[in-house]
C-alpha cells in the first residue's frame, strides 16, 4: 500500500483517538489504510470500489460505492470525526464536507492548484483550486488550523493546495 500523502500523515493526529474517519474518493484506500492501522473505523467512498476489495472485509471498516458527482451525497444522516480527501476535486461537495463533520471533528483536504498545469495532470483549471479557494470556502464554516498553497517535489512536480479545519465544538 502506498504511503499517505505528508500532509495528511502531519495532520492525522488532530483527528480524536478512535473517531469515525470518511475517505472520499478513496482511491486504492491508502489513507482509509492509514487511519485503520492508527486505531481508526473508516468508512470509504468511490465511484469504483475494485481496489477496495480487500479493505472491505476489514473490521471497523465500510466500503461504500457512490458516484459523488452524480448521486446525491450518501452520509446526510452521518457525521465523522475527519474527512480526508486528497487527489480529488468536486466544488458542490465543499460545503457537504464541512456538514458532514462532527462537533471537534477535523477537515484534512489536499489537492492540486492552478499552476500544476506546468508539471502535467490535472491541466484543466476545472480540476485546479484557485490560489486561496479552500480558505475561502472553509474558513466561514470551520476554525482553519492550516492553509498551504506550494509548489511540491516528491512524488512528483506539482503545485497543490491543502488546508487542515476543524469543526468547533
Amino acid at each position: 500500500m502506498p504511503e499517505p500523502s505528508p500532509w495528511v500523515a502531519r495532520h492525522a493526529p488532530r483527528i480524536r483517538d478512535g473517531g469515525i474517519v470518511l475517505d472520499v474518493a478513496a482511491g486504492s484506500g491508502r489513507h482509509a489504510s492509514f487511519f485503520r492501522e492508527r486505531g481508526h473505523p473508516v468508512v470509504a467512498v468511490d465511484r469504483g470500489v475494485s481496489r477496495l476489495v480487500d479493505l472491505a472485509e476489514l473490521p471497523a471498516t465500510r466500503v461504500v460505492q457512490a458516484d459523488l458527482e452524480a448521486q446525491a451525497w450518501p452520509f446526510t444522516a452521518e457525521r465523522f470525526d475527519g474527512i480526508i480527501v486528497t487527489n480529488y476535486l468536486h466544488r458542490p461537495l465543499l460545503p457537504l464536507l464541512a456538514d458532514a463533520l462532527s462537533a471537534g471533528g477535523v477537515l484534512i483536504y489536499e489537492t492540486f492548484a492552478e499552476g500544476n498545469e506546468r508539471y502535467g495532470r490535472p491541466s484543466n483549471p476545472d480540476f485546479l483550486l484557485r490560489e486561496g479557494e479552500l480558505e475561502e470556502v472553509f474558513a466561514p464554516l470551520l476554525t482553519v488550523l492550516e492553509y498551504e498553497h506550494r509548489y511540491v517535489a516528491e512524488p512528483k512536480p506539482a503545485v497543490r493546495q491543502g488546508i487542515c479545519a476543524i469543526r468547533e465544538r
